[in-house]
């Protein structure tokens, strides 16, 4: 049974937290400069940035599929960097908020690297989830 936990328990140290709060600090902050711009699109965005800080922190069921959160935190990040090359303003606020988001990336990944292994820890936990989610599509039968 101890092998089906692909998840690492990492009791909550200093480091752990300085990490864990830089994450989410630095993601309240890029939310925060989205939701002033106004538009429905970076509104959006700050929904999603915020959405994803708080299951960053929350306890309970989430802390298992955390490294999920991390991958979701990771795109809309990577893709929030991309529609502004792409189609982005070029003001001061605009290159403050991307340097925000590169350090987020790092950061996401570092915690991504540390507490799940890395690249090969997350598709090992992602086969875990997919073997368990279609199991439970076997034992329930199709509808």
């Amino acid at each position: 049974m101890a092998t089906l936990n692909m998840a690492k328990r990492v009791e909550p140290r200093l480091g752990v937290l300085a990490i864990r709060f830089l994450v989410v600090g630095l993601t309240l902050a890029t939310a925060a400069i989205h939701a002033s711009l106004g538009g429905l699109l970076f509104l959006a965005n700050a929904i999603g940035y915020t959405t994803l800080a708080m299951a960053m922190i929350v306890p309970g069921p989430i802390g298992r599929v955390r490294w999920l959160v991390r991958l979701a935190l990771l795109g809309l990040t990577a893709a929030t960097i991309g529609g502004w090359v792409l189609f982005g303003a070029r003001f001061p606020l605009a290159y403050v908020d991307k340097a925000i988001e590169v350090a987020l990336i790092g950061v996401v990944a570092l915690e991504l690297w540390r507490f799940d292994g890395g690249p090969i820890g997350v598709i090992r936990q992602a086969r875990h989830l997919v073997a368990r989610v279609a199991g439970a599509q076997v034992a329930r039968g199709p509808r």
